[in-house]
């Protein structure tokens, strides 16, 4: 069974650092191949989009939230999609999430709810806790 797994989620001291991990589970699915998505949800918000990457340029995308502090990308030989979160809030306490899908118009949209929606592939959650 193909899945997104992720790793790398733990407890961060506020102005820590923390680097997520995005790994393909199963035959098939080659990420540099699809869009990939970072989301994150707290108990009681809707999921946010963190940030995106599209898989044609490779163009990125980052919710204002984390611009400048988040940075995405790929290692395709190792078929992993990376979010290095630096700079850690206590609002960045969340389970992230990643997804894939195919074919979308760009990172930006990917990263709303209409590119929720329209993911085909999503791991089950990695949390982190950023408190002091």
């Amino acid at each position: 069974q193909v899945q997104l797994v992720e790793s790398g989620g733990g407890l961060a001291q506020p102005g820590g650092s923390l680097r997520l991990s995005c790994v393909a589970s199963g035959a098939g699915l080659t990420l540099p191949y699809y869009g990939i998505g970072w989301f994150r949800q707290v108990p009681g918000k809707r999921r946010e989009g963190v940030s995106c990457i599209d898989r044609r340029d490779n163009s990125t995308y980052y919710a204002d939230s984390v611009k400048g502090r988040f940075i995405i990308s790929r290692d395709s030989a190792q078929n992993t999609v990376f979010l290095q979160m630096n700079a850690l809030k206590p609002e960045d306490t969340a389970v992230y999430y990643c997804a894939a899908v195919p074919v979308f118009s760009t990172a930006q949209v990917m990263c709303t709810a209409e590119g929720y929606g329209a993911m085909d592939y999503w791991g089950k959650g990695t949390l982190v806790n950023v408190s002091s």
